[in-house]
């Protein structure tokens, strides 16, 4: 197997140096050519993983057409946002029998698709060709090599146990799950409910409220991956819960990082500048994610608020009091 890696960030090269530790061949792809030159003569992508040395079968360009040159599986790992947009340009160039994998956690705004959505309509492949990658995977804590497991979900069972034998090492641990749904909405979602646990951190909220945003966040995914056809039980697992507690708690977490600025009453522009220009995922999905809630009926409060911080000028400091003094119920 050869892979092509499509995504030179943290967690795309993250993911490369896996599946090349694990005794893959890998042409990673960069979008800047200084980064791809900086990965062929320093063996270090001086930019989102300083000092993390890269196995010798990891390679980079900034050509696609050379990345793709005899890879057998694609790796997609650009933000959700912009999948399309570049999956459009390399289409020509992958072979049509390519196992293609995402790495990307969000729904598409405007189309309100799931990633592998996205790759099936643009590459016009059936959906058990796309497998997804989700699970608590913190890049700098892989690329420093501390355990940690995920999940490979595809509906083909044989294909998602092949990506897993090409990603296994002594430090990463990948299940299988034919779950696709849930495991894209569990990853999806996360990065919306970590922006509410950043905000409630910035707000000096402790760990009560943590635990609560956490449980109640990991509610109002359940119910609309229940309403979308996901098993329920893939949200108590890796890419559900897993993925949840760790993008929720870690100051590793760009979205619960992004959260907190807003939380001590940065504006987005603000937290943004912060970020080097980066805007966390969860910016973006929250607007598309309330969206496809609501064209299914399903009630996401969290989501709601969320959406309202960062894109109507609602005042982090109210969030309490909007999710507190809601109608009282059975927890369910």
């Amino acid at each position: 197997m050869r892979f092509a890696v499509f995504g030179a960030g943290s967690w795309g090269t993250t993911f490369a140096k896996v599946l090349a530790d694990a005794g893959t061949d890998v042409v990673l792809w960069s979008r800047r050519r200084e980064v791809a030159e900086a990965i062929e003569q320093r063996r270090e992508n001086p930019d989102y993983l300083p000092g993390v040395p890269l196995p010798v079968n990891l390679t980079s360009t900034s050509d696609p057409r050379v990345a793709l040159d005899g890879a057998t599986d694609v790796v997609l790992a650009v933000p959700s946002q912009s999948l399309r947009h570049n999956l459009t340009a390399w289409r020509g160039l992958i072979d049509p029998s390519s196992t293609l994998i995402s790495l990307a956690k969000g729904v598409e705004l405007g189309t309100l698709k799931r990633m592998s959505e996205v790759v099936v309509e643009v590459m016009g492949v059936p959906e058990h060709q796309v497998a997804v990658v989700s699970g608590p995977n913190l890049a700098k804590e892989i690329a420093a090599e501390q355990p940690t497991a995920s999940v490979i979900a595809c509906t083909d069972h044989d294909r998602a146990v092949a990506v897993q034998k090409a990603c296994t090492t002594g430090y990463f641990r990948p299940y299988t799950n034919t779950d696709v749904v849930g495991c894209e909405l569990g990853g999806a979602c996360k990065n919306v409910i970590a922006l509410s646990c950043g905000m409630a951190a910035g707000l000096g909220f402790g760990d009560n409220t943590l635990a609560t945003l956490i449980t109640r966040g990991l509610a109002e995914t359940a119910r609309l991956g229940a309403t979308l056809g996901a098993d329920p039980m893939t949200f108590a697992g890796l890419a559900g819960l897993g993925d949840l507690v760790a993008t929720c708690s870690s100051p590793l977490s760009r979205n619960r990082s992004f959260g907190e600025r807003l939380g001590r009453g940065e504006t987005v522009a603000r937290a943004q500048a912060a970020a080097h220009g980066q805007v966390a995922e969860g910016v973006k999905s929250c607007s598309s994610i309330r969206e496809l809630a609501m064209r299914h009926g399903v009630e996401m409060p969290i989501t709601e608020v969320v959406h309202r911080v960062c894109h109507d000028g609602f005042d982090p400091r109210e969030m309490a009091g909007e999710l507190i003094g809601r109608k009282t119920k059975p927890e369910r």
